[in-house]
């Protein structure tokens, strides 16, 4: 009677951990695709900042990450004080060290944060001109990979949904 209870139990539990894991895919993708629609926003203000307001960089870094909120705000304002007390450090090293910094802790595909890491490369040796071909170069990027993820979105957060729970039945099954 025991060793029935204990089974169902771990049955219980094994399928409950895996549907949990299922779900929290799901979350993770909603929250990438969340995270990279900001970020394309902010890179919007970024350039009206750098083109339109004829802001330095570092005041387009604080004012982007002031107006906005969430993870990326921080990672903007983070750039902008590193500017202004840079003690020689070139940009690119600047803005890669704190989107590795960023990205390390945050949802984004390892794809996501080599390209983030990528933006900064050129962004701060170039005229007005050169900058925002290479920030709208970023947004063509991101905007093929937010709109692959919306293609994609029902059908992958269903599969990993299903995946959670087909998962821990199989492994129940095969347990017991």
């Amino acid at each position: 009677m025991v060793s029935l209870f204990l089974k169902i139990t771990g049955c219980v539990l094994i399928v409950s951990g895996a549907s949990g894991y299922g779900f929290w895919m799901v979350s993770n993708y909603k929250e990438r695709l969340l995270l990279l629609e900001q970020l394309r926003q902010m890179i919007f203000l970024l350039k009206g900042q750098i083109l339109y307001a004829n802001a330095t960089l570092l005041e387009a870094f604080d004012t982007v990450g002031r107006r906005t909120e969430g993870p990326l705000s921080e990672l903007f304002l983070q750039v902008s004080e590193r500017m202004e007390g840079q003690q020689g450090e070139p940009f690119c090293q600047i803005w890669k060290e704190e989107a590795e910094r960023f990205a390390g802790v945050g949802l984004m595909a390892k794809t996501d944060r080599q390209s983030l890491e990528s933006l900064g490369e050129h962004l701060g040796f170039l005229d007005k001109e050169m900058q925002e071909k290479n920030l709208l170069l970023y947004l063509e990027q991101l905007d093929m990979t937010i709109e692959e993820m919306r293609s994609c979105q029902k059908e992958r957060c269903r599969l990993y949904g299903s995946l959670g729970v087909m998962g821990g039945l199989f492994l129940a099954v095969l347990l017991v």
